[in-house]
């Protein structure tokens, strides 16, 4: 059993600009079509646990819902989902503890933890197994970060770093508990 997190920041560790914006996350070409490891990441998990902002904003992109496994909006304001995500998108309420014993009595075992908030909420909670951390090579100078405050220290280990042939990096971390 997992909570995995797969995401990008730019090099001071920002997950979107101030305005919310992540169209620098196109700023480096990938001409090659670079996959960098997301494929493998969505065949490992079971279902996604994003925050409301990371559902809309997904769903204002101009593209098809990406993905093809269940995924669990927690929300505090949301009634109902997107008519056009039922069945596919789940609300789930409560604290995140419970969310996530749940999720995995459901046989949810591996989860793809995504949007800063509910990161961070996960992370505060001691429910981050794995992080895989995509770097950008850009400076945004503010926005929205990755991290926030935690009450103790949590320790990871670096597992693997790779530097891809477009200067990207990926750094993958596991929890380390001594």
């Amino acid at each position: 059993m997992s909570n995995k997190v797969f995401i990008a920041t730019s090099l001071d560790g920002y997950i979107a600009g101030k305005n919310h914006e992540i169209d620098w996350l196109d700023t480096i070409p990938n001409p090659d079509k670079i996959d960098m490891g997301y494929q493998a990441h969505m065949e490992s998990i079971d279902a996604l646990v994003m925050g409301r902002n990371t559902m809309e904003l997904v769903t204002g992109m101009d593209i098809e819902w990406p993905y093809s496994k269940p995924v669990f909006v927690l929300s505090k304001s949301l009634k109902n989902v997107p008519e056009k995500l039922e069945g596919k998108v789940f609300l789930a309420k409560g604290d995140i503890k419970s969310i996530n014993n749940e999720l995995k009595e459901k046989g949810y075992n591996n989860l793809y933890i995504d949007g800063g908030l509910t990161i961070q909420s996960f992370l505060k909670e001691d429910l981050v197994d794995e992080l895989i951390i995509t770097t950008i090579p850009i400076l945004l100078g503010s926005g929205i970060r990755l991290f926030g405050e935690l009450d103790r220290a949590l320790e990871f280990r670096c597992t693997k770093s790779e530097r891809y042939s477009n200067g990207i990096c990926q750094n993958h971390f596991e929890r380390y508990s001594g």
